[in-house]
């Protein structure tokens, strides 16, 4: 039995052809047209219970760039200016910070949750006073980060706060709204073939001040404040009009698919002994796919070996994590993080998709249980 670790299932566009047809007869192809307007209507009103505001983007690591540099208020006007961030993550997002022209100090994680350790960030803000000019949180694998102890962190310390929400469009948080909802400073969501809100490429920030949001939405339009004239930082990053029109696709079966990869999560745990699986902050979590750690009398490479042998797709997220990385070990801050040390070394990401059934992932389980 073949197993992939992942297997996209974008909305086929090939069965929207008279949609596809909307857009060839409207003659506006990108820059903030008609399906795109609709799909951000739509996702504010379904996702985020009508509350808030938000503006899509080409892909999500524009959007921290973007996100990054609208929040920068430049009040480090010497020395360092550092981008507080977890090193148990993907690369875009330290990329991000570099090319926002900050440098990464990362943070280390919470054992249980695998999320940004609230004690290792407090300690660096207070180590590097005045020097961290962002702290860009990770919901790691489509976690609910606790978004009030960001907003103290922020009062107390006087720093913004950029969310990287990657993977976590869709996940509901422990009051049943969808992450984010409320939150005045940017979440940045994916919308990449790969994530659970499945599009052709894509993002989407997400912020309840509307000021915020028509800044970053002016700066993904080359910061064109004004007409053809450029009045702030800008790039490209608008999203194109089959892409939005691919998101509002996608909002269509979005919560039965959520639902099914919440069952087949529960199904890897109900089947796998001795793993250590992510502790739960959320209502109901957004499963990109099913990440654990090994038991720590068990060599990872093992079970990876057996998975391969058996032909079972798997990924290793986040190992190296970032700053196990040469590129970023050349430009970031180094600090001790061993519980990242210990997490990166035994992790193991499992394999998931839509249309993947209980008996897939018992042979799976089988092939695990029987290497250890």
């Amino acid at each position: 039995m073949k197993i992939p670790f992942l297997r996209p299932k974008p909305p086929p566009l090939s069965r929207a052809r008279g949609k596809l047809q909307e857009i060839e007869d409207s003659g506006v192809y990108s820059n903030f047209g008609p399906k795109n307007t609709l799909f951000e209507g739509r996702l504010i009103e379904e996702i985020f219970g009508g509350l808030g505001h938000c503006t899509t983007v080409c892909n999500a690591t524009i959007g921290l760039m973007l996100a990054i540099k609208a929040v920068d208020t430049g009040r480090q006007s010497t020395g360092r200016r550092l981008a507080l961030m977890p090193s148990f993550t993907f690369a875009a997002t330290a990329h991000a910070a570099l090319w926002a022209g900050m440098t990464p100090i990362f943070c280390d994680i919470d054992a249980d949750t695998w999320l940004p350790c609230a004690r290792s960030e407090e300690e660096i803000l207070e180590r590097f006073p005045g020097e961290v000019a962002v702290i860009v949180p990770y919901a790691t694998f489509g976690a609910a980060l606790d978004l009030e102890r960001y907003l103290d962190l922020s009062k107390r310390f006087g720093v913004p706060i950029v969310v990287d929400a990657a993977a976590s469009l869709g996940t509901l948080d422990e009051t049943g709204r969808g992450f984010g909802t409320g939150f005045p400073f940017p979440v940045v969501f994916s919308m990449h073939v790969t994530k659970s809100f499945s599009t052709t490429e894509g993002g989407v920030i997400y912020a309840s001040d509307p000021e915020l949001i028509w800044r970053l939405r002016t700066m993904s339009n080359f910061g064109f404040g004004e007409p053809r004239r450029a009045t702030m930082p800008g790039l490209n990053g608008k999203l194109s009009e089959v892409a939005a029109l691919s998101a509002l696709l996608r909002l269509d079966d979005f919560q039965s698919s959520i639902a099914r990869r919440v069952a087949l999560y529960e199904h890897y745990q109900n089947q796998l002994d001795g793993f250590v699986f992510q502790a739960q902050t959320a209502k109901r979590q957004a499963h990109q796919f099913a990440p654990v750690l090994t038991p720590e009398n068990v060599d990872p490479a093992a079970i990876s070996e057996a998975l391969t042998v058996a032909g079972i797709g798997h990924a290793s997220y986040f190992r190296p994590h970032l700053s196990e990385q040469s590129y970023f070990q050349e430009n970031s801050i180094p600090l001790p993080i061993p519980v990242t040390d210990d997490a990166s070394r035994r992790c193991l990401s499992l394999p998931m998709y839509e249309d993947m059934i209980q008996d897939e992932i018992n042979y799976v389980c089988e092939v695990i249980n029987t290497a250890v």
